[in-house]
């Protein structure tokens, strides 16, 4: 017997199941259709029921037909792509009340000092923007104004700002991928490429990562290759309280006898226990989802992959054919791995040896592996590495690019994936092109008019120039900086001396209220399910959807949809550009993004309700083509654990 067999003799060997029956039962029985259910899920779903008591019908339709504005799954009604029965989770059900609230009248916003005692949540209730505002220092409160007044006060002022001196910002929750477009050929086509989105703060070292290591910046593999692989890793990810619909693909993914570890620096109850109504003893005593726990130290996590790494190396329990044939940099990463000693990165881990060995076993045996992590291994210093590390375990065992073996970064919202991929980046343009001089001569082609080449201001770096009084205007469309970042009042600091401040919304948010150097104008925007000729969004798993405008409800107002309101700037900024701007629905959007998306082509299609398509497929790099590296060639990465994360008391 080989020293790898010897090693690996005593692992039971990870069986499979048989295919999954249809949902029947209790679970379609369940109200709203929930498929993890506690006390609080029913009290939660009672609740919002009652808080759209005046307007259910509408709210009824979105849930039957809208893409979901949510979490980043981004189901379709009340269905799903990977499993059969009805699908809807509480995330859902919270939001709901954003789309189906009515607008506030212009008097609740005529005492900005009462607003600035009000919480985000108490401001949401105030109801919908549904007019243009506007508020200069002095004044008691917020003012209406008509689009034609608000729409010269912007462009006048921009035409005096420096492009240099311009910022754009975006939130990825509930926006279109049409908006996304727009907003950010707008910054593109002002001279700038200062702009940025919150998904920056998520999942930016994800592009990096597995950019410079997979050539592609997105998740490799679909939700269904949960089902049926032979092991899920959740590496700190909090799944079960992020996006706890996903709990029921786990929950499947056990039915087919997957293993399920949990690696991170706290145990998460949702997956020690969870309840399933379509199971009569787990309605009774609930269901362990987690197979076996790793509990990491804060910051550990590449020393816990290189030390797994080592013994994977050790055992000869690596997939040599595939590591020759599609990658580089194997050789360079043994070599390092071979200075780091197990006991230094044992004690950089947290783990035991015997937690290590289990894990490492498992990884070995298994035919098949799916890794899902979250931004606790992305939200650090070393975010990208700790995505690199990832990238290397999976090279090593050849998991990658095939059926239920790949990567699924999980991010938390809606617009997330989209978002990057439409290019609201300070680095790439929409396609995931890198800024620099050759790709800004290729958008100017595109696009008819000039773009600029040089990299912009990422989230911090732009507030770091505004603290410095370096940037004189901030379009913000859906962005809450205030209550994003962690330090508030630092926030604050550094936005206060902007003089022109553009917030594009559907509701007040305490980032709007804080003091402008000269002004700030709100402007009211559609919720997509307003959005003349609906609108797209884009899953963590590459599945563009489609999601009709639904009738039923008043519209707010005077709100614009929301890829509408930077193209009526861009033109009375300079009317040059009417023809870049010229859409008359979202359809023209679409057409247009499709040509100019590489990876989008085919959006212009979708225009029914049901209507997607992903894009690179069910699985990314199959057959072991990296086809965005160089040579086709997957790079390993030779890491060096960071020293000990310490954490103020």
């Amino acid at each position: 017997m080989s020293t790898a067999e010897e090693a690996l003799s005593d692992v039971p060997a990870v069986a499979r199941g048989e295919p999954i029956p249809g949902e029947t039962g209790i679970a379609s029985l369940v109200p709203f259709g929930l498929h993890q259910v506690e006390p609080r899920h029913v009290r939660e779903a009672f609740r919002i029921a009652w808080d759209n008591r005046d307007n259910v019908g509408y709210a009824w339709q979105i849930l039957r037909h809208g893409v979901c504005d949510g979490c980043s799954l981004g189901p379709r009604g009340l269905r799903d792509d990977v499993l059969p029965g009805l699908h809807l989770c509480t995330s859902r059900l919270q939001r709901l009340r954003n789309d189906t609230i009515g607008p506030f009248a212009p008097a609740d916003v005529a005492d900005i000092d009462r607003l600035r005692r009000m919480d985000d949540r108490a401001l949401r209730l105030l109801g919908r923007v549904p007019y243009p505002f506007v508020y200069r220092p002095g004044d008691k409160g917020f003012s209406r104004i008509g689009w034609a007044e608000a729409i010269d006060l912007i462009a006048d002022r921009l035409r005096e700002i420096p492009n240099e001196r311009q910022a754009y910002f975006a939130t990825p929750e509930g926006i279109t991928n049409e908006t996304y477009y727009v907003f950010t050929k707008l910054a593109r086509l002002m001279g700038t490429n200062n702009v940025d989105f919150c998904g920056r703060l998520c999942h930016q070292a994800t592009v990096t990562g597995l950019g410079r290591t997979i050539g592609v910046d997105a998740p490799t593999v679909s939700l269904s290759d949960l089902i049926g692989t032979d092991l899920v890793v959740l590496w700190s990810t909090n799944l079960a309280n992020d996006q706890p619909v996903s709990v029921k693909y786990l929950a499947k993914a056990k039915e087919e006898r997957a293993r399920i570890v949990v690696v991170n620096p706290v145990r998460e109850k949702g997956l020690e226990r969870s309840w399933f109504p379509s199971d009569v003893g787990s309605t009774l005593f609930g269901t362990r989802l987690m197979d076996d726990f790793v509990q990491i130290r804060a910051g550990g996590d590449i020393a816990l992959m290189n030390a797994v790494l080592k013994l994977l190396v050790e055992w000869g329990a690596v997939d040599r054919a595939f590591i020759d044939a599609h990658t580089t940099g194997w050789e360079d990463l043994v070599a390092a791995l071979d200075q780091q000693p197990m006991v230094d990165l044992l004690g950089l881990a947290g783990v035991r040896f015997n937690e290590l060995e289990w894990l490492a076993r498992l990884i070995a045996r298994a035919r098949t592996m799916v890794t899902v992590y979250g931004m606790g291994l992305t939200q650090h210093h070393f975010g990208t590495q700790n995505v690199m590390g990832v990238v290397d375990l999976h090279l090593s065992q050849g998991a990658i690019g095939r059926p239920k073996a790949g990567i699924l970064p999980m991010g938390e919202h809606s617009g997330v994936q989209g978002g990057g991929e439409c290019g609201v980046s300070s680095g790439a343009f929409p396609g995931g092109r890198e800024v620099s001089e050759q790709t800004a001569r290729e958008m100017s082609e595109l696009w008819g008019h000039p773009v600029p080449h040089a990299p912009g201001l990422s989230t911090g770096p732009m507030l770091k120039a505004a603290h410095e009084g370096q940037i004189d205007s901030l379009y913000d469309t859906g962005g809450n900086l205030y209550a994003t970042l962690p330090d508030p009042a630092a926030v604050a600091s550094a936005v206060q001396p902007i003089g022109l401040r553009v917030h594009q919304d559907t509701h007040i948010d305490p980032s709007t209220l804080i003091e402008p150097g000269e002004m700030v104008i709100l402007l009211p925007a559609q919720t997509r399910y307003e959005q003349r000729g609906g609108g797209t969004s884009t899953s963590v798993e590459r599945r563009i959807r489609f999601s009709p405008e639904i009738p039923g409800h008043a519209r707010i107002g005077e709100a614009k949809p929301g890829y509408e309101i930077p193209a009526l700037i861009a033109k009375a900024v300079d009317p040059e550009l009417s023809d870049a701007f010229d859409y008359h629905d979202s359809q023209d959007v679409r057409d247009e993004m499709g040509h100019t998306i590489p990876v989008y082509a085919g959006i212009e299609k979708l225009h029914a309700e049901g209507d997607w398509l992903q894009w690179g497929g069910p699985q990314l790099c199959t057959g072991g083509e990296f086809t965005g590296m160089p040579e086709g060639r997957a790079a390993f990465s030779a890491l060096i654990p960071p020293e000990r994360v310490e954490h103020p008391a």
